[in-house]
């Protein structure tokens, strides 16, 4: 096997408020976009972010009124002290600060207009 491209799939109930969000937070854009689905990159990412519309009849049955919950979309980047204080600037509510694990991750969170939500990483040199 030979995996070509990743995508990460969410369903929400606005995809254009996601998709908004990550463009203008996360400098993505939107690469495809159709009624009820937005398939957002950079060139710089490891894989895509695809909004879908919950209920849209592309979804299995079974999965097609679950909203994304329980899933964490984790971008690493540098300088992440920076980007903290950029995204507050712009005056996205941090929902959980600037943090330092023992295993050597900073990160701190973010959610977007649907609830999902953004993690930005940064790798360190463990304590101790």
């Amino acid at each position: 096997m030979r995996i070509t491209a990743s995508a990460v799939s969410l369903t929400v109930d606005d995809v254009a408020a996601s998709s908004k969000f990550l463009v203008a937070h996360f400098g993505f854009r939107e690469q495809m976009a159709a009624e009820g689905f937005a398939s957002l990159g950079r060139d710089d990412a490891a894989m895509n972010v695809i909004f879908m519309q919950r209920g849209i009849a592309v979804l299995p049955e079974g999965f097609r009124d679950q909203h994304a919950a329980g899933v964490i979309v984790a971008f690493v980047v540098t300088d992440l002290a920076a980007e903290e204080a950029r995204l507050r600037s712009e005056g996205v509510t941090i929902t959980m600060p600037l943090r330092e694990e023992p295993w050597g991750e900073r990160l701190f969170q973010v959610q977007d207009p649907n609830g999902v939500t953004i993690e930005l990483v940064e790798w360190v040199t463990p304590r101790g």
